[in-house]
């Protein structure tokens, strides 16, 4: 089972606090510099998701998700394609995941096999440059009321982009797995505060849900 909430960085620092706090998932994005320092980054992202146990993701590169150890990497809709990395990594069991903004790229990444995939934005975000059209909340709900109902196994789907804890538990009411987060975390004065917000927000959004699909299931009844 995959963590439901993910923490976006690409400050070691950062990850650390996270990571101490609770995160159990972070994934590297570095965008802007050399590989030099994209591979001193990520390796040490990678070291301290493991001292914490948790799982580390690197962004847009599989080269230096294998050099650094990490256990996946994430492709955007510009970066490297799926065929090419799944050939860099086929020898090695990393997690693969993708970036989806419409309900054609959700059905295009499950038939793709991959592990998961970030669907968004859900608002406008500084942390994202060329960032894709806005979705909001009706289109989240457009976009799983169409892939729900295929006869096809979608992966976990995480909602990304100007999320806040507050935004949990209707994601996870319409089928959403997790959250995505990046500012959220990294601009808080009190990372520890912030991370449980959202891990306390995650249960009560699962408990709301099963409870949901309880009464439904007594209604039938």
């Amino acid at each position: 089972m995959f963590s439901r909430l993910q923490y976006i960085t690409d400050s070691p620092r950062l990850a650390e606090q996270a990571c101490r706090a609770g995160v159990k998932w972070v994934q590297v994005r570095v965008k802007s510099t050399d590989e030099k320092t994209w591979v001193e980054i990520a390796h040490d992202i990678a070291k301290i998701c493991k001292a914490n146990n948790a799982i580390c993701i690197v962004n847009d590169n599989p080269e230096i998700a294998l050099q650094v150890n990490a256990n996946g990497v994430h492709l955007g809709k510009k970066d490297m394609s799926l065929a090419d990395a799944k050939k860099i990594i086929k020898t090695y069991k990393l997690i693969i995941g993708g970036s989806a903004n419409t309900a054609e790229d959700v059905i295009w990444l499950a038939e793709q096999k991959v592990d998961y995939m970030g669907l968004g934005p859900l608002r406008f975000t500084s942390t994202k440059k060329d960032l894709n059209p806005v979705l909001g909340i009706e289109g989240y709900t457009k976009i799983m009321e169409e892939v729900r109902q295929l006869p096809i196994a979608i992966p976990p789907i995480y909602a990304i982009g100007g999320i806040v804890a507050g935004d949990i538990q209707g994601f996870l009411s319409m089928g959403i797995y997790g959250v995505a987060v990046s500012s959220a975390i990294s601009n808080a004065k009190n990372i520890n505060l912030v991370v449980q917000e959202f891990m306390t927000g995650i249960e009560g959004g699962l408990n709301a849900v099963l409870n949901e699909k309880e009464l439904n299931h007594e209604i039938r009844r």
